[in-house]
């Protein structure tokens, strides 16, 4: 049994301003933390569709929600495909989406994922293990040059150069085939003294390697963008929930897009309907667990949540 602790739960329910007889998604279901609390908040008339590209993460949901199938759907897929697969449901309106991004607990705790650097775990890091990219084939198969951008993009790692030439290094060797392995590595390539601030010093080398296995942040930027247009646009909103900066950024631009004004002409007396902005910002800044979370949670301190709402045009209102 997985103990998972579910992030930024109330901010997350309360900026969806659930309704009982609402649509809602959860781009990513993980153990259901989130989906849980929506579908004791829907009514009978309310809809609960839940998405996640791990068969373990559907497979525990469907053992999770027996004999709710008439208010909550689970499908395995990556959340890029939820708007598809939404209208192959019938349903081309929404009253809320929900991503909780990032890698999961049990995913973590799991010793044959090879997600953690901490453990000594085959070198997988797939969430959908129907794909046929992995860890093992990144670290050996990508060039010097690939291996310096991701760790560089993705992982924010000044020192991707030293680590990328120590992984080439090592690969003509032999094969680099555990997380520990990779993990002392990474250590290797980075000087002492840095190794002593800033966290485990393979941490942000296995983010980038993770995020380029799942192709984590174009999903999402695809995604995020995809489901605007299914926003109820009588108030229906769009929460993330993000644990790096990368996905923060992304979350922040790609909303904002949506939330801004465009450059009019001076002395414009009405601003067209098709003009205005598609969304608003419920929270502009961030929402940040607060101290007691994050000290029951090491997990959550590095979580960001941003809500955003569908303006209410209609009829030439713009409220």
């Amino acid at each position: 049994m997985y103990n998972h602790e579910t992030v930024l739960l109330n901010e997350a329910l309360d900026g969806l301003n659930i309704c009982e007889d609402g649509i809602y998604v959860d781009c990513t279901f993980g153990r259901g933390g989130h989906s849980a609390e929506i579908a004791k908040q829907i009514g009978r008339n309310g809809h609960l569709y839940a998405f996640d590209s791990d068969r373990a993460a559907i497979n525990a949901g469907r053992e999770r929600f027996k004999g709710q199938e008439s208010n909550v759907t689970l499908t395995h897929v990556n959340f890029r495909e939820a708007v598809s697969e939404l209208q192959a449901y019938g349903v081309d309106q929404v009253d809320g989406v929900l991503f909780d991004l990032g890698v999961s607990s049990p995913q973590l705790d799991d010793k044959s994922r090879g997600f953690s650097y901490r453990g000594d775990e085959p070198l997988d890091m797939r969430m959908d293990q129907r794909q046929s990219l992995t860890a093992n084939a990144v670290v050996h198969d990508w060039s010097y040059e690939a291996l310096v951008r991701i760790i560089s993009q993705y992982g924010e790692e000044k020192f991707a150069k030293p680590i990328a030439r120590a992984i080439e290094s090592t690969r003509e060797k032999h094969r680099i085939e555990t997380t520990a392995q990779l993990s002392e590595i990474i250590k290797s390539a980075i000087p002492a003294a840095a190794r002593r601030t800033g966290g485990h010093p393979a941490k942000r080398t296995f983010q980038a390697i993770r995020i380029a296995v799942n192709d984590e942040l174009q999903s999402f930027q695809e995604a995020l963008s995809a489901f605007v247009p299914m926003l109820n646009p009588l108030g229906g909103r769009i929460a993330v929930i993000s644990f790096h900066s990368l996905e923060d950024k992304i979350a922040k631009k790609t909303l904002d897009t949506f939330c801004k004004y465009p450059e009019l002409p001076p002395g414009l007396p009405v601003i067209p309907e098709d003009m205005k902005p598609t969304l608003k910002w419920i929270n502009k800044k961030p929402i940040e667990p607060s101290p007691e979370e994050i000290e029951g949670n090491r997990r959550a301190r590095s979580a960001r949540l941003r809500i955003a709402e569908k303006m209410r045009q209609k009829e030439g209102i713009n409220e």
